[in-house]
Order: structure tokens, then C-alpha cells, then sequence
């Protein structure tokens, strides 16, 4: 099918309609959904997006807090693309960062007179002290595979390929990206964002949900515009799982100056106390709520990090209240010589497993109710280490993220980051209309697992 011309302003006034539009009750598309595989050398998760005309499969950096996502535009040979004009009501809308003028070559990098973004590798940290380097915003087809009304693959959408605002990027942009990425795919809060911009267009429901793999080959599933039902092995919906607790608002984010905050895109949810194996952990509570001058503190949720990240109060804490509770009974178990990154790791052959894991304490995470409880059972809790030697070991998966470490030259970082290996086979749903998250917990215990989920239809 022949595709129609891209008009950036009128694209504007639709996006501008739906947006002001309150009823969501019609829908112009199936849900979305998208593979999610996890690199076994970066330990980067990665979505499938098809881009361009005619469209092509794209692998990109799923990044949970990113505010858009951009493509290396180096290699971006289409001709469906369109630059945005700067000082129109689509440049405001989009937020551009400034405006590219007098490049008169002809590809998407390069244009006079059009909106810039900034496409942010939070892998390379070349590209963060790079603060200048912007490239321009592009609107052009984009497309993912579909739910049908039963929860099951239903092949591209029909309704698809629809126009996306994006940034381009640059190759050098790439540097520590897995191999065959060509970009970054933001799912984070702002207006731009992959499952925003999808709802917005398309009047779905504002939820997007993700199960990450726990499986080193098979992939998990990425959710967009849908409330479920989510069904995994055996059957099991996991809407029916969940438990809810707020998504926290952090009024200073990245992009943020001293005499400008900028909200964070970012989750970031209310972490009110850490059990392990029952007992209240210690801990200083003014780091556990978002501070309104800086932004530091609080709970953050991110695919950037492959392990949760402590502040260093928190990590002495919790890594010396795991080791007290592994020492004594049932557990009985003696630390050994930990292995890099960690810093507390038992010999595999003293523990026992189950089919959640290593039977070791459960850490509980405490959210704005005592009975709003993510538990991290052995199988997010613990990694398993072989060491140069042949020494096997089972290693507490957190790591110390520092004292004040920061997220940029004026914003702080948060006390807590749950990384991505915590979040392996839980089931997470963002709803984006209440800004609340469902959690599963583990979904191990309930007889099923991420990689579970039949991307058995083939495009075409």
C-alpha cells in the first residue's frame, strides 16, 4: 500500500486533538507489543519496532525512563521522513532543545531551520558529558506487532504504520549499545514517549507493562495500550496478579538548572521501609523521600542498570541485615570470597533451590502500605557467579551505588534503583491515566514465567 505524505502540521493538530480529548473509549488500532530480549554481553534489554517505508525491523535499547527514543540517522536511508520546523506549535509541543540552521544536506541529520533533541546514551559516558550534541527531531512511520482480542499476537497492525516523532542520532551515539541496536527506545513520562505518543494517537488506554526474561535465550514482552488480559504459560493472565501502589512525582530532572526545574521522566515509586526476612531494616528515612530542592532520594525503576543500586547507608544495611539472616536457621549458610560486582556471595553447593530461586531470606520492599509488599524472592535476589578457579557461587545481587552519586550537574540521584535483574520475571504495569505501577512480585511462584508469553505469529 502506497503511504501517504507526512505534513508536520497537521500531524501536530491531530496529536493536539487527541491529546485535549477525554474520552478514550474508541480505540483506532489493537494494543501493541513487542518481544523483549536481553543481550547476554551488556545485559541490555531490547525491543522491535519497524520503522521507515517500506518498514524494517529495529532493534532498540528498551530505556524505561527515557522521555523519547532516537535512531542513528547516519544509516537511515528513507524517503518518508520529515524534519520539524522550528518555531511552529509542533516544535513547542515537542520541547525542542534548540534549532538547527544553514545544513543544506540531504539526509536526517541535517536541515535548516528544524527542531533538535538530544539522543542521551546512558551507556557511554562520553555522550552525558557531551552536553552539546543535539540532532534533529524527525516524524516518520513507525509500527510494532499487535494483541488480538484475546491477548494473543495478531500480527502488524492493520492500522499501522502510523507517524512517530523521534530524534536522530549519530553512530558514534551507538558506542556501548549491543550489537545490531541502532538506538534507544524511551518509555518514560514525558509527551513524546514511545507508549505516550502511541495512546495519545491512538485513544488507547494509558498503561504499557513489562515482563522482563529471566531466560538467557527466550524473551520476554513489552505491553502498550492495553489493561490485559496478559496471558502467559498455562493460561495465566497476569492482570489478575497485581497490586498497585503510586507512581511518585520528582520535580527535578536531568534537564534541570538551577533557576529552571524540569520535572523527571523518569518512575520513581514511595519505598517506605526494607524487611529482610521479616525484620525491619534500620535505615535513614529522609533517604527514602524525593527531596523537592534537588531531586535526590527516593525509589527509582530503570532498565539502564542490571542491578539494584544501593545508596551506601542502605547497602551496609540491608547486606548486613542478609547475612545475619542467611547465618542463622533454616538458612546456615557462610559467606565466601565475593565475586565482582558483589560483595556478599555464598558457595553454590551449600544452597538449595526451589522453583523461585535460591533458597535464601526474602527481601521485602515496603510501599506506601504495610500491605503493599514487592517481595524479592532468591531468583531476583541472588545471581550465580562462576569464578576464574572453577569456585560456584551464589552472590546477593545489589550493588553500592556510592554516597551522593548524580544523575546530572544539578539534580541528585535517587537512594534506590531497582535494575532490571530485580525486575526479571515480575510483571509490571504502568498506568499512566491514575500514575500508579502493578507489581506481581515474582511470577515464578504463581507457576509461570516472562519467557512465556507465544510470539508465534510471523510478520507478513
Amino acid at each position: 500500500m502506497a503511504m501517504p505524505n507526512l505534513e508536520v502540521p497537521l500531524l501536530f493538530f491531530f496529536l493536539f486533538f487527541l491529546a485535549l480529548t477525554p474520552s478514550r473509549a474508541q480505540t483506532f488500532g489493537p494494543p501493541l507489543v513487542s518481544p523483549i530480549q536481553k543481550d547476554p554481553s551488556t545485559l541490555q534489554y531490547i525491543i522491535t519496532a519497524y520503522l521507515k517505508s517500506p518498514q524494517e525491523a529495529t532493534k532498540l535499547f528498551l530505556d524505561l525512563g527515557g522521555s523519547y527514543f532516537w535512531i542513528n540517522c547516519d544509516d537511515y536511508n528513507t524517503s518518508s521522513y520529515r524534519h520539524i520546523p522550528c518555531t511552529t506549535l509542533l516544535d513547542e509541543f515537542v520541547g525542542c532543545f534548540a534549532c538547527l540552521m544553514n545544513c543544506r544536506d540531504s539526509n536526517p541529520n541535517c536541515g535548516d531551520s528544524v527542531c533538535v533533541l538530544k539522543p542521551e546514551n546512558p551507556f557511554d559516558p562520553r555522550s552525558s558529558e557531551n552536553n552539546n550534541q543535539y540532532a534533529p527531531a524527525l516524524v516518520d512511520y513507525f509500527s510494532m506487532l499487535t494483541l488480538d482480542n484475546t491477548g494473543s499476537i495478531g500480527g502488524l497492525s492493520s492500522s499501522s504504520p502510523f507517524t512517530f516523532i523521534f530524534s536522530c542520532g549519530y553512530k558514534e551515539n551507538l558506542r556501548g549499545l549491543a550489537s545490531g541496536v541502532t538506538g534507544s527506545a524511551g518509555f518514560g513520562r514525558s509527551k513524546i514517549s514511545i507508549p505516550v505518543q502511541a495512546s495519545t494517537i491512538f485513544h488507547y488506554p494509558r498503561y504499557f507493562a513489562l515482563c522482563l526474561s529471566g531466560s538467557k535465550t527466550r524473551p520476554g514482552a513489552a505491553f502498550i495500550g492495553t489493561k490485559g488480559p496478559y496471558k502467559f504459560g498455562r493460561g495465566i493472565d497476569l492482570s489478575k496478579s497485581l497490586v498497585y501502589t503510586p507512581l511518585l512525582f520528582n520535580p527535578v530532572g536531568k534537564y534541570s538548572y538551577p533557576d529552571l526545574k524540569k520535572p523527571s521522566d523518569e518512575y520513581f515509586i514511595g519505598v517506605s521501609s526494607i524487611k529482610v526476612n521479616g525484620k525491619v531494616v534500620a535505615l535513614n528515612q529522609s533517604l527514602l523521600a524525593i527531596d523537592s530542592g534537588n531531586g535526590s532520594g527516593g525509589t527509582k525503576l530503570s532498565t539502564v542498570v542490571p542491578f539494584t543500586q544501593l545508596a551506601t547507608s542502605i547497602y551496609k544495611a540491608v547486606t548486613e541485615a542478609f547475612v545475619k539472616a542467611a547465618a542463622s536457621s533454616p538458612f546456615n549458610l557462610t559467606a565466601t570470597k565475593p565475586a565482582q560486582p558483589f560483595s556478599v556471595c555464598y558457595p553454590a553447593g551449600n544452597i538449595k533451590t526451589t522453583r523461585v530461586g535460591p533458597t535464601v531470606p526474602t527481601i521485602e520492599l515496603v510501599m506506601h502500605r504495610n500491605d503493599v509488599v514487592w517481595k524479592i524472592l532468591g531468583s531476583n535476589s541472588m545471581v550465580r557467579v562462576a569464578m576464574k578457579g572453577g569456585n560456584d557461587v551464589w552472590c546477593l545481587g545489589f550493588v553500592d551505588a556510592g554516597v551522593k552519586p548524580k544523575t546530572s550537574i544539578f539534580a541528585g540521584d535517587p537512594s534506590i534503583v531497582i535494575g532490571g535483574y530485580q525486575m526479571e520475571d515480575n510483571f509490571l504495569q504502568f498506568d499512566l491515566e491514575s500514575m500508579s505501577l502493578g507489581f506481581s512480585s515474582s511470577v515464578l511462584s504463581r507457576g509461570t514465567n516472562c519467557a512465556s508469553f507465544k510470539f508465534a505469529a510471523k510478520r507478513g
